[in-house]
C-alpha cells in the first residue's frame, strides 16, 4: 500500500491530527462518584481517593478486540511497554512512571500474579486475552503497603469478565490481519441469584515478521517469526448464602514463540515456549458493617527457552491473601490483612523462599471536603529478613469541581530467586530494594465532566537497586527519578477528545559503562499524545490517534557503547460499525498508518504498517 494511499485511508475517517500528540481510545465519561476502585481493597469511589487512578472501561474494551493487553496499557499516561510495537512473540517490558520492568505489580481481580519461571519473575502481558477482561484498574505511585513487593511503581488490577447479565450469553471474537495474524475467541456465561459463570477460550496465530533487524548492508534474507498462542479463562461464583460468596478460578496460557539469536542475529531455529497455570479461589462473607475476603491462588510456570542462559525452568507460587474490612459510621474504614507468598524455582538448581506480610490502612473520607488513606506493612522473609513500609495520602475536594490530592509512601522489592540462587551471578547477600514516593497534583472536572484536567508531579528516591554488574547481581547506592503527566480530556457533543503529556527523567546504573547514566535505557524523556473519537451515527463509530515518542536510549553490549534512538511517531485510525442492537460489530484497526520506520530497541524489528479487521458478536 503506498503512504499516499494510507494518508488517504485516514483523512477519510474524518480527522488528522498534527504536531506532537499521541495514542489512546476514546473513553466514555464516567461520574467519579459512581466509579469503584476495588484494587484499593476498600472498594472506595474514585472521589474518595488522593491517588492517582486511571480506568480503562467496558466500552473501550469493546473498542479493542483486535488489539492485546500491551497495545492498550501502552497508550495510558506514564506506561512505556518495552517492545510493545515489536514483533507480536517479542518480550514485553512494562515501565511505568521511569522506573524498570518488575516494579509495578499485575493483579487479576484483585490477586497478584507472576511468571516464578522467568527472569526477575514478572507477569508475562503476553499471557493474558483482551477479550476476557472487563475492565481495567491503574494506580500509580508506591503501593506496596497493600501489594508488598514489587508495587514500587503502581499497581495494574485486570478486572476479568463475570457472567453479570440474568440468563445465558455466547460471545466471540474473529479477526484477520497483516502477516497472516488471526485471533479467535469464543466463551459463554451465565447469572442467576445464586451462581454465575464465565467460560472463555482466545486462539492466535501470526506469521510475524523477524524479531532481529537485518544490519545495513547484510544480503541475508532473515526468516520471519511467528507465534501461537492459546488461552483459557474460566470462573465461577457461588452465593452460598446471603453473606457468604465462593468464586473458584481456573486459567491456562500456552505460548510458542520463534526468536532469533539477539541483536541483528538471525536463528531460524530458535524459539521459546510458555506454559503458565494458575487456580485458586476468592471466598468472602459480607455482614453489613463489615467483611472479610480469602484469597488463595497457586501458579505454575514452564519456561523452555533452549537458547538461553536457562534452557529450562519451572516456578511454583501458593499465595495465601486474608483481610478484613469494617466500616466505623459512614465515614471511616479499616483494612487489615496478612498474606503469605511461597515460590519454589526449578532450574539447574532448586531454591525456595517465603515471605509473610501483615498490613492495615485507615480511609477517612467525606469529612467536609477532606479524605485521608493512612497505612503500613510489616514484612518478613527467609531471604531478607525485615522490613516496613507505610503510605500517607490526603486529598481535598475543594469544590465539586476542584480536587488536590498528594502521597507520601514508601515501597520494596525483594530480591527474585533468580538473583540471590542463579548460577550466572546469583548473590546470597542482596537485600531489598527501597523507595520513597512523592506525587501531588490537582484534577479539575468543569461542566459536569464534559471537561477534564488532571495534573499530577512525582519523584521516587530508590536505594539499594538491584542490578547485573557484569559478573553478578549487587545493590546500587540509588536512584533518582521525577516527573510529570497532565491529562486533559473533553466532550464536545458526539466528539471526544483525550490526550497526555508525560515527561520523566532519572538516572540508573548499567554495567556497560560501569557508571550511572543520568538517563534512561528505553524510556523516553517526551511522550505526547492525542485522540479523537466520533460517533458520526447511532452505529458508526471512528477514532483516529497519533503519539509522538522524543529520543532515548539503548546499549549495544557487542561494542560497549550506549546508542541513541531517534524520535518516531505513530499514526492509527480505528471503525466499527454495530448492528442488531449492537449485538454485532464489525471493526477494522489500523496501525502505523504512515508506516513509520524506527527503532524501539536497538537491533530488533518494529512493526511498520499493520492492520486486522473482523467482527465481535454477543447471543443473548
Amino acid at each position: 500500500m503506498k503512504l499516499s494511499n494510507k494518508l488517504l485511508i485516514a483523512m477519510s475517517a474524518g480527522f488528522i491530527q498534527l504536531g506532537s500528540t499521541g495514542t489512546l481510545r476514546a473513553q466514555e465519561v464516567v461520574d467519579l462518584n459512581d466509579v469503584v476502585i476495588f484494587a484499593t481493597k476498600n472498594d472506595q469511589k474514585q472521589s474518595q481517593t488522593g491517588k492517582v487512578v486511571t480506568i480503562i472501561g467496558r466500552e473501550v474494551l469493546d473498542r479493542s478486540h483486535g488489539r492485546n493487553l500491551t497495545d492498550l496499557l501502552n497508550e495510558q499516561a506514564g506506561i512505556v511497554i518495552g517492545g510493545g510495537t515489536l514483533n507480536s512473540g517479542s518480550n514485553k517490558s512494562l515501565f511505568m512512571r521511569g522506573a524498570g520492568s518488575g516494579y509495578a505489580v499485575i493483579l487479576i481481580d484483585g490477586i497478584p500474579m507472576n511468571n516464578p519461571a522467568s527472569i526477575g519473575a514478572t507477569f508475562d502481558l503476553r499471557a493474558f486475552s483482551i477479550d476476557q477482561i472487563d475492565r481495567i484498574e491503574i494506580l500509580k505511585g508506591g503501593q506496596s503497603t497493600i501489594y508488598g513487593s514489587d508495587a514500587v511503581a503502581g499497581v495494574v488490577n485486570i478486572i476479568t469478565k463475570k457472567g453479570s447479565q440474568a440468563g445465558n450469553s455466547v460471545y466471540g471474537v474473529g479477526s484477520y490481519g497483516t502477516y497472516n495474524t488471526y485471533k479467535g475467541t469464543l466463551g459463554m456465561n451465565y447469572h442467576s441469584n445464586d451462581f454465575s459463570y464465565n467460560i472463555g477460550y482466545t486462539q492466535t496465530k501470526t506469521d510475524g515478521i523477524s524479531d532481529a533487524a537485518n544490519p545495513v548492508g547484510n544480503t541475508d534474507v532473515f526468516d520471519k517469526d511467528g507465534n501461537k498462542t492459546s488461552a483459557v479463562n474460566a470462573n465461577f461464583s457461588l452465593k452460598a448464602t446471603d453473606q457468604l460468596s465462593i468464586s473458584p478460578f481456573i486459567r491456562y496460557f500456552y505460548g510458542n514463540y520463534d526468536t532469533d539469536q539477539g541483536v541483528f542475529k538471525d536463528n531460524p531455529t530458535s524459539y521459546v515456549k510458555l506454559k503458565h497455570f494458575n487456580s485458586g479461589i476468592n471466598t468472602k462473607y459480607d455482614f453489613g458493617t463489615g467483611k472479610i475476603n480469602f484469597n488463595y491462588s497457586y501458579e505454575n510456570s514452564q519456561l523452555a527457552d533452549p537458547t538461553g542462559y536457562v534452557p529450562f525452568s519451572e516456578g511454583k507460587m501458593h499465595l495465601v491473601d486474608l483481610f478484613y474490612n469494617q466500616k466505623i459510621g459512614s465515614k471511616l474504614d479499616v483494612l487489615v490483612g496478612l498474606d503469605n507468598r511461597a515460590t519454589r524455582l526449578s532450574t539447574s538448581l532448586v531454591a525456595s523462599t517465603n515471605q509473610f506480610s501483615t498490613y492495615a490502612s485507615i480511609f477517612a473520607h467525606d469529612l467536609s471536603i477532606f479524605n485521608l488513606e493512612v497505612g503500613g506493612r510489616y514484612n518478613k522473609a527467609k531471604a531478607f529478613g525485615e522490613n516496613y513500609t507505610y503510605n500517607i495520602t490526603p486529598s481535598i475536594n475543594v469544590v465539586k469541581e476542584v480536587k488536590i490530592f498528594g502521597t507520601i509512601s514508601t515501597a520494596f522489592k525483594a530480591p527474585n530467586l533468580d538473583y540471590l540462587f542463579t548460577p550466572y551471578g546469583g548473590n546470597l547477600n542482596l537485600v531489598p530494594e527501597e523507595s520513597k514516593n512523592y506525587e501531588a497534583g490537582v484534577n479539575l472536572n468543569l461542566a459536569d465532566q464534559k471537561y477534564t484536567l488532571r495534573v499530577s508531579g512525582f519523584k521516587r528516591d530508590l536505594t539499594n537497586a538491584i542490578v547485573y554488574a557484569g559478573n553478578g547481581y549487587i545493590n546500587q547506592l540509588k536512584q533518582k527519578v521525577k516527573g510529570f503527566e497532565i491529562e486533559p480530556a473533553a466532550q464536545l457533543g458526539i466528539v471526544n477528545v483525550r490526550g497526555y503529556v508525560a515527561y520523566v527523567e532519572g538516572n540508573e546504573y548499567t554495567y556497560l559503562t560501569s557508571t550511572v547514566l543520568d538517563y534512561l535505557f528505553r524510556r523516553p524523556k517526551n511522550i505526547y499524545a492525542i485522540n479523537v473519537g466520533v460517533q458520526a451515527t447511532k452505529d458508526l463509530f471512528i477514532s483516529t490517534n497519533f503519539k509522538y515518542n522524543s529520543k532515548s536510549y539503548d546499549a549495544d553490549y557487542d561494542t560497549g557503547n550506549v546508542v541513541n534512538l531517534d524520535a518516531y511517531k505513530l499514526l492509527g485510525v480505528y471503525a466499527e460499525y454495530t448492528l442488531i442492537k449492537k449485538q454485532l460489530r464489525l471493526f477494522a484497526d489500523l496501525k502505523n498508518v504512515l508506516n513509520e520506520k524506527y527503532t524501539e530497541i536497538y537491533g530488533y524489528n518494529s512493526m511498520g504498517f499493520n492492520m486486522n479487521a473482523g467482527l465481535s458478536f454477543t447471543i443473548k
